[in-house]
């Protein structure tokens, strides 16, 4: 193939990556309604984050490790579909429309994940 084809591959799931995680950090700024104090602001950005936090580091992990990118997200959406199905079935119904939402985190998930899977195959095949 070539060699912009090549830089695609590469860079497609890297940039993709960044900014899904930077759209899951942007539902922790409902933190500043609570108006909590410094150190419980602090603590509940912190605790917000923690799901876009590890992506981080599997990001990194994957800057090198294609297959890790692959694997991670695509376990990140099939976890956040469980965690809302387990919610629909056990605790509380959920509106209808929250349904789609699952489908706005979960779908650009997989769609990374699978672009650092087509990465990693290409890369593999080369050696």
């Amino acid at each position: 193939m070539s060699k912009q084809y090549n830089k695609f591959i590469y860079w497609t799931p890297r940039i993709a990556s960044i900014i899904y995680i930077l759209f899951l950090m942007l539902f922790s700024l409902d933190v500043f309604e609570m108006k909590l104090n410094f150190w419980g602001t602090i603590l509940g950005l912190f605790m917000h984050n923690i799901p876009a936090l590890i992506l981080l580091i599997l990001l990194i992990i994957s800057w090198k490790y294609e297959i890790v990118g692959a694997v991670a997200f695509v376990f990140a959406g099939l976890l956040y579909i469980g965690i809302l199905l387990s919610r629909i079935i056990t605790i509380q119904p959920v509106p209808w429309y929250q349904l789609f939402w699952s489908l706005q985190i979960s779908v650009p998930a997989f769609l990374i994940g699978y672009l650092f899977l087509i990465g990693w195959l290409r890369k593999s095949k080369k050696v």
